[in-house]
């Protein structure tokens, strides 16, 4: 599934509406190190691959900027696991 993700940086936000519905990557950034806090895809429009776009969006984001990346959400680590090929951006 294609989306159209936007990086609200002044939210510290990576967002998507997908047929109306705000889903949102939630982060904090301190010394270029972006942790992300939370993954949120509302169960209506759940199980088409969102939360993992908009992770994979961020850790692109992350890398474009050379910042480093604690993946403090439950999901965006479980994410990071499965792709080890992110593995150069995880802090530790």
């Amino acid at each position: 599934m294609s989306i159209d993700i936007h990086h609200e940086s002044v939210a510290h936000r990576f967002e998507a509406s997908v047929e109306g519905v705000l889903c949102v990557l939630d982060y904090t950034l301190l010394h270029g190190i972006l942790t992300i806090t939370h993954t949120i895809v509302p169960e209506v429009v759940g199980g088409r691959g969102i939360a993992a776009n908009l992770v994979k969006f961020a850790l692109d984001h992350a890398r474009a900027e050379h910042w480093k990346v604690v993946p403090a959400c439950s999901y965006a680590e479980a994410w990071m696991r499965r792709h080890p090929e992110y593995d150069d951006l995880r802090v530790g």
